[in-house]
């Protein structure tokens, strides 16, 4: 059994593209653009691009080489990047700037032991992720066995509307907000049995809504088979969402439902009842 926590900063292994992206602001009184354009630098890192050029930094993150320059020498001086002439790469104080979010939310220490008692219970893997526009974004998993095809780890990304993860945290929004992320998301068919259609989608997230988890059945990847219920904080709002996934020809519908679903509520509900006894 293995856990690992999310740093949001660094690069995904892999990531579906939604249409999530909205146009940057226009530069004023109140947007450093300068600041913006490091963050695109950092970002233009990622597990297939670990290591960059001057060229490649700069046509990943859209700027010119000079800028991408000044802003990697930037990077460099304050210890972010290292370099060996060449290529350039980050280091591990980037980490720095991604524990501050964790550290601001208690959710991830309190979740952890859950999801490890969790997994050491039903013997399958367990993550826990939040949703950022039309993705969501794993920010810890416990894993007990390579169950995707897809490298997919802490800190990725995948679209809300055809995960299990993703239907439980679009259920805690508004019909309205759920209506225009649904409209947002580039719903592709992953596999044969994608739901694309944007109303059976919203009506899938109102099921979620209703009975308080949601079943993803091989609509993500073939042979992929999920349940996710919600995590809410002190106010009932529903921050984070908790999911078993396991592989469909040897966990049926039937068993995520009556043999994982209740365990999975428990620790849910161990998980929410800490947030809810945290200090504001």
């Amino acid at each position: 059994m293995n856990s690992t926590v999310f740093c949001p900063l660094i690069g995904n292994p892999w990531r579906l593209t939604t249409v999530t992206e909205q146009p940057p602001p226009k530069p004023g009184d109140s947007y450093v653009q300068s600041f913006a354009r490091g963050l695109e630098v950092i970002r233009s890192f990622s597990t297939e691009s670990a290591a960059q050029t001057l060229s490649e930094v700069a046509a990943r993150s859209g700027l010119t080489r000079a800028g991408a320059r000044r802003i990697l020498l930037t990077l460099l001086t304050l210890g972010y990047v290292e370099s060996d002439g060449k290529l350039f790469r980050l280091t591990p104080r980037i980490l720095d700037l991604g524990f501050a979010y964790l550290s601001s939310m208690p959710i991830w220490n309190l979740a952890e032991p859950a999801m490890e008692a969790l997994v050491e219970d039903v013997k399958e893997s367990c993550s826990a992720a939040v949703l950022d526009g039309t993705d969501i974004v794993y920010v810890l998993r416990v894993h007990t066995h390579k169950i995707m095809s897809i490298n997919l780890g802490v800190g990725s990304r995948l679209p809300a509307c055809c995960t299990s993860l993703g239907r439980v945290l679009l259920s805690g929004l508004p019909d309205a907000e759920v209506r225009t992320r649904l409209r947002a998301s580039r719903r592709e068919a992953l596999t044969r049995h994608t739901v694309t259609d944007e109303n059976a989608l919203f009506q899938r997230v109102q099921q979620a809504r209703e009975q308080g988890w949601s079943l993803i059945d091989q609509e993500l990847e073939e042979g992929l088979i999920s349940i996710a219920v919600p995590l809410r904080g002190r106010d009932g709002r529903v921050v984070a969402a908790l999911n078993i996934s396991g592989q469909a020809n040897r966990t049926s519908v039937g068993e995520m439902q009556t043999r994982f679903l209740p365990r999975l509520q428990q620790a849910a509900q161990a998980v929410s009842r800490m947030l809810a006894s945290q200090r504001r």
